[in-house]
């Protein structure tokens, strides 16, 4: 098996490859980072990975990509690429929102239709698409990055009813975790209330759920629990408990006005 996985060289995607990887399969690695990418092929062999340099960013390099590889039959897509950013939606500037919006949500979208064609016309293939928790909720001081974890939880779930409707053997699910200890946190300018779970760990339960056919997939009871519990509190009070929740994360951070 061939496996895709896009945001490769740091956190969940950096785990997932060598969790691929560790099974046998190989995976072909991208990310902005040459070096960042090159080091990481040195680390699980040169002859189980590939790795193409490209900035999902770019609505143009995301089909360059899907080019380079549709001859190579890749069997498992994992877009895992993406990130975040603290602050109120009046301060964060506009360009760091479309840049997200770029990478979480278009560079998935386009990934995710055009490897799913090609899979759907040989009955066979894996897509997992990254989300987060933050994707069933609103989030106040996050309210960009949550807006695309919920593109990213619902188109899947779309997606999965559509193909179970053909009778599809095509897998597609969505990563949902929460707080994972990854680069996310330093990029994004937040830090934590909680101690999240490892990034190793993480990415072995998406890989092994992902195999299971479970669509959405969630690590741990409690976040299971407390995502549930938000979903059934009224509107108003679920968004007070996730501002909340947010504010203790600690002071936003201070961005150049445009």
């Amino acid at each position: 098996m061939i496996a895709l996985v896009t945001g490769a060289t740091s956190g969940i995607g950096r785990d997932i490859s060598r969790e691929l990887v560790s099974r046998g399969i190989k995976v072909v690695l991208t990310g902005r980072n040459k070096e960042n990418l090159a080091e990481l092929r040195s680390e699980l062999g040169k002859d189980m990975t590939a790795a193409i340099a490209c900035d999902l960013g770019d609505e143009k390099a995301c089909v360059a990509l899907y080019n380079k590889l549709k001859d190579k039959n890749i069997d498992i897509l994992i877009n895992c690429a993406g990130f975040g950013a603290f602050g109120e939606f009046l301060n964060v500037p506009l360009k760091t929102e479309l840049d997200m919006i770029n990478v979480n949500i278009k560079a998935v979208h386009i990934l995710t239709k055009l490897f799913l064609r090609d899979f759907v016309k040989r009955n066979s293939g894996y897509i997992l698409n990254v989300a987060s928790a933050a994707g069933f909720l609103a989030g106040p001081l996050m309210s960009t990055y949550y807006a695309t974890k919920s593109y990213v939880v619902r188109m899947t779930h779309a997606i999965y009813e559509e193909l179970r409707r053909r009778g599809s053997d095509v897998y597609v699910g969505v990563f949902c975790p929460g707080p994972v200890k990854t680069d996310f946190n330093r990029r994004a300018g937040v830090q934590f209330v909680t101690d999240g779970i490892e990034s190793r760990y993480a990415a072995k339960f998406a890989v092994d759920r992902m195999f299971d056919g479970k669509l959405t997939i969630i690590p741990g009871a409690m976040m299971n629990l407390g995502i549930f519990a938000l979903r059934l509190a009224p509107v108003k009070t679920a968004l007070k408990a996730a501002y909340h929740l947010q504010r203790r994360k600690g002071e936003p951070p201070q961005y150049e006005e445009e």
